[in-house]
């Protein structure tokens, strides 16, 4: 004899917790509880990894404010000045670590990006895919001093040019170029296929389809890249003090002559430490690559979110 099937009426009124397993809101409880545990866990690992950095900019700007809010500070270079005096500015600098920055940027940027571009779309696992990768892990690594006693050597020394800002940017190309490379492989990689795919089906080009959807669609995040590369470079000192020669006024030709530069401008205060007035330099000049790198970074933000594919 078979048991008649319960209604539809009497499983209604069954409570909930009759449905659910012996032991269900002790585990659930307990899930809840490690996750919370976890997630505190996470916040306070991350206030710990930021406290460094947000004690640093504060004595950065606490004690490099003062310089930068002079007018004389971005207007004037430090021809005929006295170390130990007040007065002076820091343009012939900031002007030497621009022009450098950007010749770099213009060379390792077409390189950088045109590698990883090859690497991902076209090569296939052949030997200069693996070749370039190879020789792309190992600039990753190479040492800033390395690179500009590679320099000097070959540029100076060998085909008997002189020390210059362009000796630099040379230098700075061999330590941007592996970033850039690096971190624009990751992005194209993060575009779906399905939009070359798509492409493809209507007959675009490859090269059409890389230039117009592929390109476009990974921009924010090259761009990024590219910054935290121009960011690495624009502070380099080992280049600086070993290829160009310090000059306290302003020199616009990075190809003749010496030319300054933030990180020289440091290591030459860091070297006299005389006076309040070199410390105050320091610090100024400190905090100016920092205001130069992020106002870079913001405007790099901007330009991209204004042409990349905004997604619908």
């Amino acid at each position: 004899m078979t048991a008649a099937a319960p209604s539809p009426s009497s499983l209604e009124q069954r409570p909930h917790a009759a449905l659910a397993p012996s032991g269900f809101s002790d585990i659930s409880t307990g899930r809840k509880f490690r996750n919370n545990l976890a997630t505190w866990v996470i916040y306070a690992t991350m206030g710990i990894a930021i406290l460094p950095l947000v004690w640093v900019l504060f004595v950065l700007v606490e004690r490099g404010l003062p310089a930068l809010l002079s007018p004389d500070w971005w207007a004037y270079d430090m021809f005929g000045q006295l170390s130990n005096v007040a007065g002076g500015g820091i343009s012939h600098a900031i002007i030497g670590t621009l022009t450098q920055a950007a010749v770099t940027t213009v060379i390792s940027v077409p390189v950088g990006v045109f590698t990883a571009v090859y690497l991902v779309e076209y090569s296939r696992g052949g030997w200069l895919g693996r070749t370039t990768t190879f020789m792309v892990d190992i600039l990753t690594g190479v040492p800033s001093i390395v690179a500009a006693l590679f320099v000097y050597a070959m540029w100076i020394t060998m085909f008997g040019f002189e020390r210059s800002g362009f000796a630099v940017s040379l230098a700075l190309v061999l330590l941007m170029i592996p970033v850039i490379v690096r971190n624009t492989e990751e992005m194209l990689r993060i575009v779906p296929m399905d939009l070359r795919e798509a492409a493809y089906a209507l007959g675009v080009p490859k090269w059409k389809t890389i230039m117009r959807i592929v390109l476009p669609t990974a921009l924010s995040g090259i761009v990024t890249g590219i910054m935290l590369a121009v960011a690495r470079v624009m502070g380099e000192s080992a280049p600086v003090l070993i290829l160009v020669g310090a000059t306290p006024v302003i020199n616009w030709n990075v190809f003749d002559g010496n030319q300054n530069s933030l990180p020289l401008f440091m290591l030459e205060m860091y070297k006299l430490q005389a006076s309040d007035e070199v410390l105050s330099r320091l610090w100024g000049a400190a905090l100016t690559l920092v205001v130069i790198i992020g106002a870079l970074n913001i405007g790099a933000r901007i330009i991209s979110n204004k042409f990349s594919i905004k997604s619908s």
